[in-house]
């Protein structure tokens, strides 16, 4: 990887058993083409420009893509990894102190395995816990283990938020024409948003219910924020739907990020970049019986930013100046994210026929098989 800085390890402090990845599977699956964006060419001359061309065509075919040399090792992600197995590994009681307020639209803290029925008598398989950024405004009670190793949960949610986040949302300010700093000034750390840090553990589940599931364990979606970054996770099962409406696997590729486009970049360009619609399906046979862990973090906008399309003189040229959709203007960021989370858990999200879901005014949210 590129020689960058990166924050302080304290693993051999930690007492946490070191995590190692499962094998990929070797199945030889129908693997999306997505571009990769080495992140060491960012503060080389003429670096960001080049960047900015690769993810321009990249979000034109989807908006997925992997980036690499991000200035964290793999050491420093497994221990993420470890973190978040400790976590599941808490006694339900313990865990559930620390609920999420999910039907207020809360997201922060810890989502119970099972909430939802997603066919009868068939409920989903995640446990999640979030954990927000580390401003004054968003302090909560957290886990021991979590209080244990605040330091590098927080420094290792820092550099993202900082130098990976940060990055990116320069290069669309590149690609739309408009000051660099354009984006970052409506994604500052230090103010309040529904950025986080995620833990997150898929169950695996039995033969039988994946026949009833028709191997789908969370239809096709968007994301609500502005960006969602998934670390490596060897257990094949995310996929991401293109423009052709084909669905392809989103493949494992080591020392990378996967990076998918939400909800808030794309009310914000009008539709020029689009939030990428994608699902999580039952795992290739080799890894049926393996329980998937994800670190994810998750960058949104400033809670107070309105969710109106911005000015820019790539978006006149392409055609994306004309607001065809107002539903959204109006909205707040924070509003969109509550009002999102608060119907994720809501008996209509529950039913398996659902296809769209009014959110908030008049913004629906579509699901896809």
């Amino acid at each position: 990887m590129a020689a960058v800085a990166t924050p302080t390890v304290h693993q051999e402090n930690s007492g946490i058993p070191t995590y190692h990845q499962v094998p990929e599977t070797k199945y030889e699956l129908d693997w999306a083409d997505l571009v990769t964006l080495d992140l060491s060419q960012f503060d080389q001359p003429g670096g960001k420009q080049k960047l900015a061309t690769q993810l321009f065509e990249a979000i034109q075919k989807i908006g997925f893509f992997y980036i690499t040399n991000f200035g964290l090792t793999q050491e420093q992600v497994d221990q993420q990894f470890a973190i978040g197995k400790e976590v599941f590994k808490l006694p339900t009681d313990e865990k559930l102190k620390f609920r999420a307020d999910l039907e207020n639209g809360g997201y922060n803290g810890y989502k119970p395995l099972g909430i939802r029925e997603v066919r009868p008598g068939i409920y989903d398989n995640t446990e999640i816990y979030n954990i927000p950024k580390f401003i004054p405004a968003l302090e909560r009670p957290h886990p021991e283990i979590i209080n244990q190793n605040r330091d590098d949960i927080e420094s290792f949610a820092r550099h993202i938020n900082d130098h990976v986040v940060g990055k990116l949302l320069v290069l669309f300010a590149i690609v739309l024409e408009l000051p660099e700093d354009f984006f970052l000034q409506r994604h500052r750390y230090e103010e309040k948003s529904d950025c986080h840090l995620r833990y997150m553990k898929y169950h695996a589940r039995t033969a039988e219910q994946n026949q009833i599931l028709e191997n789908v364990w969370v239809k096709g979606h968007t994301d609500f924020g502005s960006l969602t970054l998934l670390f490596r996770q060897p257990v094949a099962a995310l996929q991401v739907r293109t423009p052709d409406e084909e669905w392809k696997w989103v493949k494992p590729y080591p020392e990378s990020i996967t990076v998918n486009l939400a909800d808030s970049l794309e009310f914000l360009t009008n539709g020029f970049l689009k939030s990428s619609i994608h699902r999580v399906v039952a795992p290739p046979p080799d890894q049926a019986d393996i329980d998937r862990l994800g670190v994810l973090y998750f960058a949104r906008p400033e809670d107070s930013l309105e969710l109106r399309p911005v000015v820019s003189k790539v978006l006149e040229r392409l055609g994306y100046s004309t607001i065809t959709d107002d539903s959204a203007v109006g909205i707040t960021a924070g509003e969109w994210v509550k009002a999102r989370v608060a119907k994720g858990v809501g008996k209509d999200k529950a039913r398996s026929d659902v296809s769209e879901q009014k959110i908030i005014g008049g913004k629906s949210a579509k699901y896809y098989d």
